[in-house]
């Protein structure tokens, strides 16, 4: 009698000790507290357009392509998101609010739920040979420190002369693939702009932290700048910069909406 009694007692146990299992709450969606998303009213073209600013409470942007939007949310550069070429003419604005103490994962995390749910993206992941720029650290050292206080407020001046920066290496990295895109000066007269194909830099330093400074590079008559940059990273950053091919993961947009979910 003792033993048959016993094994209901185990599946009462048994059963007991599964509930928790069964009924813990699975880790809350990284999804922003507010978020309002439309079309912008006047399209402004890739010389004014992707205003984005992040702070501690909230996530900006003024005439932002969905390209940038989904670069910026999965840390790719402009290149690596295949998709219609509607992604870089269509401009949106965003305002949102962020929740308190919110990390940069969890930030990119929020963004990503954002575009997959009002646009109803969907995309997947490839590998192709592609040129690329390695941008990594030189033999010797870098010459630049990550910042150890609080950033210059927005419009402070800033010291050195040349090109300034502000921001992480990976920003820098998507930096120089623009920067690469503009063709070598062959008339002193006539201004260059980018524009020309892109190829990717691959942020290889190592390197963290948030970065402030200045680089003189200075146009030369036949001199890409690839070239230009390639030299003064070296000289100025302790940086190294090299081109090769290799295989490069890319997004590739299945299917996007052109006009996001309403808010």
């Amino acid at each position: 009698m003792l033993r048959v009694m016993r094994l209901p007692h185990c599946i009462l146990v048994s059963a007991l000790l599964a509930v928790p299992a069964l009924t813990r709450s699975q880790p809350a969606k990284a999804a922003f507290e507010v978020a309002s998303i439309r079309p912008s009213e006047r399209t402004v073209g890739p010389d004014y357009n992707n205003q984005i600013r992040w702070t501690p409470e909230s996530f900006t942007a003024r005439n932002a392509t969905l390209r940038r939007l989904i670069a910026d949310a999965w840390q790719l550069q402009l290149d690596q998101v295949i998709g219609p070429p509607w992604l870089d003419h269509n401009e949106y604005d965003i305002e949102a609010r962020l929740g308190e103490g919110a990390t940069e994962e969890r930030k990119r995390l929020m963004l990503q739920s954002l575009l997959l749910d009002r646009f109803n993206l969907k995309q997947h992941r490839e590998t192709r040979a592609m040129r690329v720029y390695e941008l990594t650290v030189a033999r010797d050292g870098p010459k630049i420190k990550p910042l150890a206080i609080k950033p210059a407020a927005e419009g402070e001046a800033h010291s050195g002369a040349g090109y300034h920066f502000h921001g992480d290496m990976r920003q820098f990295a998507d930096l120089l693939a623009v920067q690469f895109s503009i063709p070598a000066l062959d008339d002193p007269g006539t201004p260059v702009r980018a524009g020309g194909p892109a190829s990717p830099v691959l942020d290889r330093t190592g390197l963290d932290g948030v970065y402030d400074f200045s680089v003189d590079v200075r146009p030369e008559l036949g001199t890409d700048m690839f070239t230009l940059w390639q030299r003064a990273s070296q000289d100025q950053l302790g940086l190294s910069l090299e081109s090769r091919k290799e295989p490069v993961t890319v997004m590739v947009v299945d299917k996007a909406a052109e006009i996001p979910t309403a808010n």
